[in-house]
């Protein structure tokens, strides 16, 4: 049902400008009382300008219409957000919205259904996974999973997330799970691997960063990082085939900006890989930069975010959300966030032989660089960093300069000799979704290869050998490929 309004002012709704302000992008969102969660312009439907669809509103003495209305048809992706929505019809554009008509409040089926469960891991054992969903209910949930095992949820303060352990379970395995209650509903029972146990000879994953989310439909979203549907479209397909044992997404993670929506629509974007696979994530300014938040660069660039929801949607085995840094051992790899020197120290390297750092802001500031520096002379064998907008590989360096090159083998791949180790190679994945940056013309001598194109990285490491390929997310081809070897 509709309701016939003719509000061309939203000078009553008081604070609610304030709001969009903060977010830094008001130009992508009709200024409404209520937060737009989406819009599309009546135009999208090709008749409606050429008014093929006519319904005549008046008729004169004689029977003939005198006035006509055009009508259009527009069709919207939506989530189950747990609250009321209502459509609005209005012109003016989106910084001087007059409001038309609106429909009365839609209510959702099931408003507390559980909803866009995702994995983590939170040791090396491969033995334990930690499952986060959502819910419109406050009451405890439960995970059922492997041999009929479960798991009572525990429900946080922020939005009545619901998070469950699942213990008991063998690395690299197929196993199935379902999360809810009788009184809410169940999720469909879905099927996931668990991750290789830390110092096991063999694993595959994936690693990008700064994907965000992008709508479904045509409708136009606010922040909307363009390539992030595509990295997911093309990353689901290696997942269904069981060839990935994990995700990691180090950094620029929904791009969301203040609003839980934002995030919802982003764990409903990545629910196809996240509640498979462990998905493993790092912060970065996009989920913390803000007034009173504590970053360290007193930046507004998170748009509103202030490091809450990341910390609460995605647990990591992190000390605490002040100190967001972790080291993790799947298979042959020891990955570590923003690790300390000690932790390398205890590292075996004949049980681990690979050591990938990831990060943020590597670019950005030098005394950054100069603190972390240091820390890669510990035979760190791979670092990867997000926040620039492409994909970037050098030569194995140390304090930007080249310490050695890699060599082609047999098929033209580029081969490092981390056998003879001299520095780390470095490399930039932050090209998953936000809008592609360019390159300037200076190149560097150290920078071998630059692309500007949307993908992902997949890497398989054995023992000996760490390849690495950039993979289109259009063309699904490998645009780029190295490996690192050790004898």
């Amino acid at each position: 049902m509709f309701q016939t309004l003719n509000k061309c002012s939203t000078g009553d709704c008081l604070g609610s400008k304030s709001f969009y302000v903060q977010t830094g992008d008001i130009s992508d969102l009709p200024l409404l009382c209520h937060y737009p969660v989406k819009a599309i312009y009546a135009s999208s439907d090709p008749d409606y300008l050429s008014c093929e669809k006519k319904e005549c509103r008046k008729y004169n003495e004689n029977g003939r219409c005198e006035i006509r209305t055009c009508s259009a048809t527009v069709t919207f992706y939506v989530i189950n957000i747990r609250t009321d929505i209502e459509f609005v019809f209005f012109a003016g554009g989106f910084l001087t919205p007059c409001i038309l008509r609106r429909t009365l409040p839609f209510q959702f089926s099931n408003p507390t259904a559980p909803l866009y469960g995702h994995l983590s891991t939170f040791d090396s054992s491969g033995t334990s996974m930690r499952l986060t969903w959502i819910s419109g209910d406050s009451k405890p949930q439960r995970v059922n999973y492997r041999n009929g095992k479960s798991q009572i949820s525990e429900v946080t303060t922020f939005s009545q997330e619901d998070m469950c352990m699942m213990t008991g379970l063998q690395p690299s395995t197929i196993s199935n799970y379902k999360y809810g209650s009788d009184a809410v509903g169940w999720s469909k029972e879905i099927e996931f691997h668990t991750p290789p146990a830390g110092g096991s000879d063999e694993r595959n994953f994936f690693i990008f960063g700064d994907m965000g989310k992008a709508p479904f439909d045509a409708s136009i979203e606010h922040y909307i990082q363009p390539g992030s549907v595509s990295v997911v479209k093309a990353m689901e397909g290696e997942i269904k085939n069981g060839s990935i044992d994990s995700i990691f997404h180090i950094g620029d993670i929904s791009y969301a900006t203040g609003f839980p929506v934002e995030w919802e629509f982003f764990l409903n974007l990545i629910s196809p890989l996240a509640f498979t696979v462990s998905y493993m994530t790092a912060i970065e300014n996009h989920e913390r930069d803000y007034a009173g938040s504590g970053d360290h660069y007193l930046n507004e660039d998170s748009g509103g975010e202030c490091g809450v929801p990341h910390e609460t949607y995605f647990q990591m085995p992190t000390a605490a959300k002040d100190k967001p840094w972790y080291a993790i051992e799947q298979g042959p790899v020891h990955f570590a966030h923003q690790w300390m020197t000690k932790d390398m120290a205890s590292i075996d390297r004949s049980k681990t032989p690979w050591l990938i750092f990831t990060g943020t802001l590597g670019n950005v500031d030098d005394s950054f660089r100069n603190v972390v520096e240091p820390v890669l002379a510990n035979k760190v064998d791979l670092v990867l960093f997000g926040h620039v907008h492409n994909y970037e590989r050098t030569c194995s360096i140390s304090n930007c300069q080249c310490l050695a090159m890699p060599e082609k083998d047999e098929n033209g791949v580029d081969t490092y000799d981390n056998g003879n180790y001299k520095a780390p190679v470095h490399a930039i994945v932050g090209m998953a979704g936000f809008s592609i940056q360019k390159f300037s013309p200076f190149v560097s001598d150290w920078s071998l290869i630059r692309i500007s194109e949307y993908g992902y990285v997949r890497a398989h490491a054995t023992r000996n050998e760490l390849m690495l390929e950039f993979v289109n997310s259009t063309s699904r081809s490998v645009i780029d490929s190295f490996h690192i070897t050790k004898n």
